[in-house]
């Protein structure tokens, strides 16, 4: 009972000071990690699956293993296990930064400054920004919220329940990796498909709490049910599919459709096809589901970290 009351206090510890305080504009423990992910892929880089797959092993696994020896250093302090936990949480999650950048767009939209806005649009998603109207910068920031609410703060809180500090930096260690080099480029179509892979397991879980969570918290919540019912399966990405289907039925709104990445021109099934087209409105509701979100991921992991462990204990005294 100890460990998970050390969770829910350091867990909810580091929400809150995502929450407050953000990531830090220098020396973000998620960029050192890029920057060291980067080193072992100058060294490993192969046109090879094998060799992608090595890589992915010893950045995770790395990863893991540190987490794992300083958990074990400080577990017979319960203050330090808590700290260390909300320290882990905070630099893990990342909706306070998600929401910010959201509403910078947002604000260049409301007061149409369309170019603005196709200026900040790469720092939330990797969009064609010159391709994009002000619909289509709205349509595109509404999506992203959606699906980073559970890469960067559902998805760690679920793997933080299940294995504590190793949990939560493997996820975002993984998620990280899958953005480095999981992508279909000719450089990395092989060498990244074990991060992408690894990316598609981490994220399933954490994608249909959110799914679900979405559709708790939402405005419409049988619309999200139905989208998701209707059209999660259509999308390309296994995780982002009920994500975007349920944030899109809940907020009553399409999203998908066609969309442009680096040059290359994607037709995506329409999500909610019986929504309305996205507004610059709907940038502030989608924030605002994302934060209930992920305030009922925090309740869901800590009780679900808690219920696991009480059956645990009375299937081992049974």
């Amino acid at each position: 009972m100890g460990a998970d009351r050390d969770f829910a206090y350091g867990a909810a510890a580091g929400l809150l000071g995502d929450l407050l305080l953000g990531d830090p504009r220098r020396g973000h423990p998620v960029a050192v990690f890029g920057r060291a992910a980067g080193a072992v892929e100058r060294v490993l880089w192969r046109d090879h699956r094998g060799w992608g797959a090595l890589h992915t092993a010893v950045c995770v696994g790395g990863t893991v293993s540190l987490a794992a020896l300083a958990a074990s250093a400080l577990r017979p302090s319960r203050t330090a296990s808590a700290a260390l936990t909300a320290t882990a949480t905070w630099a893990v999650v990342g909706g306070t930064s998600l929401a910010r950048e959201a509403r910078s767009i947002g604000r260049a939209l409301e007061a149409g400054d369309v170019e603005a806005a196709r200026a900040r649009l790469p720092h939330l998603c990797g969009r064609d920004p010159q391709a994009l109207d002000a619909d289509g910068i709205a349509r595109a920031v509404v999506e992203s919220v959606a699906e980073n609410t559970s890469d960067a703060v559902v998805g760690a809180l679920v793997w933080g329940a299940v294995g504590g500090v190793p949990g939560l930096l493997g996820f975002r260690a993984v998620n990280t990796l899958d953005a480095m080099v999981g992508h279909k480029s000719p450089k990395y179509r092989r060498y990244g498909w074990a991060s992408a892979r690894l990316d598609d397991l981490a994220g399933w879980p954490g994608a249909r709490l959110t799914a679900v969570l979405a559709a708790a918290a939402g405005p419409d919540p049988r619309g999200a049910a139905r989208a998701w019912r209707a059209d999660a399966v259509r999308h390309p990405s296994p995780n982002a599919g009920p994500v975007e289907a349920s944030f899109a039925g809940a907020l009553g709104v399409r999203l998908g459709g066609t969309l442009s990445y680096g040059g290359r021109v994607e037709h995506r099934p329409v999500l909610n096809g019986r929504g309305r087209a996205v507004r610059t409105g709907d940038i502030e509701r989608a924030v605002r589901l994302s934060r209930r979100v992920s305030l009922l991921a925090l309740g869901v992991s800590v009780a679900g970290r808690a219920a696991a462990r009480r059956i645990l204990a009375k299937g081992r005294t049974s």
